[in-house]
């Protein structure tokens, strides 16, 4: 191992080690120059060595073609002459989906930073506000571009019909809402039908039914949800923004979170959870509020989880609640100290739901918190409702 792998050390403590390694000529010396365990040394080496030979360097494989950021090596052919000299070489490649992700968080945050921020607003709700209380708002699996026919699953969804049904059933819903002082508009994932140009599912690559291009199904998206949250705005004193990771939108998830936290940032009314984690929390007093979109965890693992990712929370609580969609339909059940609830979706069924036989009521539910005594109202809307 020589200088050349200095390139693929990730840290300063590696590139330390490396220096030793070579400046001592092995294991033994460096690791009692650097005060550490020969062991702990070798593993450290080897990790780097990894690295480079991950983007194609290995010099005592006669790998020396590298690939660019972004990407990583599939695979290498070598042919060997007579004399047992590299005479030729395939190098291929595949995106490195990780790093890719990482591009494109940091694409998606500089692009927050140049973007216009909305004025503050008034609060237009005379009524005297409750402090105690807190609405949550759940907007789960929207599933905003995906086109569905009345006569495979009951009812039309476009993008068109999606505006208008959720626009105006989460309206209607805030206006039957208490008078909180403090609300959560939880965007609880799977808002967007699919991930990119391409109408498929962002890991199975599932063909799924669309409408209309992918810029004109973001332009609706981002419409509804200013929407949306300025009807709390003009309803509560505080609102929290939630805008979760679904298993149809793992990327635009993202880049929605990034826009309205930008969008936002002179709006002091406004609480972006900003969590890079798809288990989300926040506390209402002696209240836990706790979401995730469903697609990871099953709901009975969910309070364990929440108990040990956020043990302060949890401590200084005594009324705990986790949100969960996914599924399209409503299930709810107590477990040890946390009640998991599994909301329905305002969505129309597509012809894969339809064909699967998977039936369930469409509904927005907003439910009451206090922060003392936890849950104590709840109000529904559906699509019927607006309709009448």
């Amino acid at each position: 191992m020589n200088a050349s792998f200095l390139d693929y050390c990730d840290t300063d403590r590696q590139r330390e080690i490396l220096n030793a390694y070579i400046e001592h000529g092995g294991y033994t010396h460096a690791s009692k120059v650097l005060g550490i365990n020969i062991r702990t040394l070798q593993r450290a080496i080897k990790n780097i060595e990894l690295k480079a030979a991950r983007k194609g360097f290995s010099p005592a494989h006669d790998m020396t073609r590298t690939v660019p950021d972004g990407f990583q090596v599939k695979g290498v052919s070598t042919y060997y002459n007579k004399d047992g000299k590299p005479s030729g070489q395939w190098v291929k490649s595949k995106i490195d989906d990780e790093l890719q992700e990482e591009f494109r968080r940091a694409a998606m945050e500089a692009m927050g930073a140049e973007l216009p921020r909305l004025p503050s607003l008034v609060l237009s709700n005379l009524a005297p506000l409750n402090t105690d209380l807190c609405n949550v708002y759940t907007l789960t699996d929207s599933h905003v571009g995906m086109l569905a026919w009345h006569k495979e699953g009951g009812a039309d969804w476009d993008l068109k019909i999606a505006e208008r049904t959720l626009v105006e059933c989460f309206e209607r819903l805030v206006r039957a809402s208490p008078d909180a002082s403090t609300c959560v508009v939880a965007q609880l994932g799977d808002f967007l039908h699919y991930d990119s140009l391409s109408p498929v599912t962002p890991t199975s690559h599932h063909v799924l039914d669309a409408d209309g291009r992918f810029s004109k199904m973001v332009k609706v998206a981002i419409l509804i949800l200013r929407k949306v949250i300025d009807f709390a705005l003009h309803k509560h004193e505080k609102v929290i923004v939630l805008m979760a990771e679904g298993n149809h939108d793992l990327t635009s998830s993202v880049w929605l979170r990034y826009m309205f936290k930008a969008l936002y940032e002179d709006e002091p009314r406004v609480e972006m959870i900003d969590s890079d984690l798809p288990y989300y929390t926040y506390r209402h007093g002696a209240t836990m509020l706790a979401w995730h979109h469903g697609h990871l965890k099953k709901l009975d693992a969910l309070p364990l989880l929440f108990a040990a990712q956020y043990p302060e929370v949890w401590g200084v609580t005594k009324k705990r609640y986790c949100h969960v969609g996914h599924r399209h339909h409503v299930e709810e059940k107590e477990h040890n100290g946390m009640t998991v609830i599994q909301h329905p979706t305002l969505a129309a069924r597509d012809a894969y739901s339809s064909r699967h036989g998977w039936i369930s009521d469409r509904q927005i539910t907003s439910i009451t918190y206090s922060a003392v005594h936890g849950q104590i109202a709840r109000n529904t809307v559906t699509p019927e409702m607006i309709a009448s």
